[in-house]
C-alpha cells in the first residue's frame, strides 16, 4: 500500500479528510507521518488523535531556509514515503527540496491553475479567467470578480503554483459569497479530489 507523508501548516481540515478516508478504508494509502511547521496548529492535535506520528519543524527567524528544508527532507526520508502531500502547507520550499522529491510530491491550491503554466485558465464553458496563484487565492478571486474559481491538485515544481495538473474542480462564485463561504465550498471540493488523486496514484505503486 502507498506510504504517505503529509505536510501541513494550519487547521488540517484537508489532512482530516485523508485521516477519515483512511479510517473508512476509502484511501488506498497509509499516512506514515505528518510534518507541521506551526507549533500551535490544530493539525497537530488532529494527527495525535489519529495516532499518527507528527513532527513539528518550525522555521526560526534567522535560520537558513535551505538547512531547514534539508532537515525536513531527512525526516521525511526516514519514513520512506511513496508520496509527499502538501495539504495546506504555507511555506515556499527551496528548489533543492522540490527536486529531491519530484515527481512524488503534490500540492493542492484553492484556485484553477492553467495546464500550460500560463496566465489564463479556460473554464469548461469556454470563458477565460486569470490564473490566480499565491497564498491569497480565495481573497483574490473575490477581488477580481471572477464568476468561477475552484481547486487544483498538481505535482510540484520549483516554480510556485506551476506544475503538471492532476485534478481540478470548478466552483461557482455566488453573489453573496464572502471569503469564508467561498473558501468552505472550495475546501469541500479539495477534500474530494485529494483522495481521488491519491487513490489514482496508488495504483502505480507495487
Amino acid at each position: 500500500m502507498m506510504r504517505l507523508a503529509v505536510m501541513v501548516s494550519g487547521s488540517g481540515s484537508n489532512l482530516q479528510a485523508l485521516i477519515d478516508a483512511q479510517k473508512s478504508h476509502q484511501l488506498n494509502a497509509t499516512i506514515k507521518v505528518v510534518i507541521c511547521d506551526q507549533p500551535k496548529a490544530q493539525a497537530i492535535s488532529r494527527t495525535l488523535e489519529a495516532r499518527i506520528p507528527v513532527i513539528c519543524v518550525p522555521l526560526a527567524k534567522k535560520a537558513s531556509r535551505e538547512q531547514w528544508a534539508a532537515q525536513i527532507s531527512e525526516l521525511l526520508a526516514a519514513f520512506k514515503p511513496d508520496l509527499v502531500v502538501m495539504a495546506g502547507w504555507m511555506r515556499v520550499m527551496p528548489a533543492s527540496f522540490v527536486e529531491r522529491w519530484t515527481p512524488n510530491i503534490i500540492n493542492q491550491h484553492p484556485a484553477l491553475l492553467p495546464h500550460d503554466g500560463g496566465e489564463c485558465y479556460t473554464l469548461s464553458d469556454g470563458r477565460q479567467i486569470p490564473a490566480i496563484r499565491g497564498a491569497h487565492a480565495v481573497r483574490d478571486a473575490l477581488a477580481l470578480g471572477v464568476p468561477v474559481t475552484g481547486c487544483t491538485v498538481h505535482q510540484i515544481t520549483p516554480i510556485v503554483d506551476v506544475g503538471p495538473v492532476l485534478a481540478q474542480v470548478e466552483v461557482a462564485v455566488l453573489p453573496d459569497d464572502d471569503q469564508d463561504s467561498l473558501h468552505e465550498r472550495i475546501k469541500q471540493a479539495e477534500r474530494r479530489i485529494l483522495v481521488e488523486v491519491i487513490n489514482n496514484l496508488a495504483q502505480t505503486v507495487a
